[in-house]
């Protein structure tokens, strides 16, 4: 396993993770008293580990049909257009 390669996607999506709505969600629903705080961990990590599948079948995909590079400027130009849509949203 290249160790580099996975701290440097963890450390991503762990940050991009954080104070998410999915992080808020899974926080309201550990906070119900009568929810088993286990139960909400484990359910919650199932989604997330799923909806990475998703992204690694569908990178995969998309990899065999566009370059890596294109893909690479895609995204990035994506990540820019959310964060100007987001600052005018402001």
């Amino acid at each position: 396993m290249d160790w580099k390669l996975f701290l440097t996607i963890f450390a991503t999506v762990f940050i991009a993770e954080l104070g998410d709505k999915t992080q808020l969600a899974t926080l309201l629903f550990a906070a119900d008293k009568d929810v088993g705080k286990l139960t909400v961990f484990f359910a919650a990590s199932a989604a997330l580990v799923v909806a990475s599948a998703i992204g690694v079948l569908a990178g995969s995909f998309l990899a065999a049909y566009i370059s890596e590079k294109l893909l690479t400027y895609i995204a990035g130009i994506g990540f820019i257009l959310i964060g100007a849509y987001t600052l005018y949203q402001a």
